[in-house]
């Protein structure tokens, strides 16, 4: 898919871009997103709390945020478990901002997320993101 057609058209971009080779357990995760997406200091470390501020992002004056992990496929390697927690945490907070209607007159912000992976890995990437929209 072209970058062009993931960016948006117009307005303030923020981009992060996080690795998933440096994402070997949950706390590495947390510390990714948090030094990437400057989380705030109430952030509490947890699944629930990134959902949170995932759906939130007030802290960052933007109109529209670009979350780009790049090797995906690496992510909390042998923690099947874990790579679907984080992995249904994107998924909820992508539809938690594509199902928010905006208010009259109101521009609502935009979240894009990217899974980079090699091309190797993109069909076992693919089914575990499927396996996240059916649970």
């Amino acid at each position: 898919m072209p970058v062009d057609l993931l960016l948006p058209r117009t307005g303030t971009t923020y981009v992060v871009r996080l690795d998933g080779r440096e994402m070997g357990d949950a706390d590495a995760v947390f510390l990714q997103f948090y030094d990437g997406l400057r989380l705030p200091d109430y952030f509490g470390w947890n699944w629930n709390a990134l959902f949170d501020c995932l759906r939130d992002l007030h802290w960052l004056p933007a109109e529209h945020y670009v979350l780009i992990i790049e090797a995906a496929d690496e992510i909390l390697p042998g923690d099947t478990a874990g790579q679907q927690l984080l992995f249904r945490t994107l998924l909820r907070a992508g539809r938690r901002w594509s199902h928010t209607r905006p208010l009259d007159g109101v521009d609502l912000s935009r979240l894009v997320i990217v899974l980079s992976c090699a091309e190797a890995s993109v069909a076992n990437l693919s089914e575990q993101l499927r396996r996240c929209e059916d649970e």
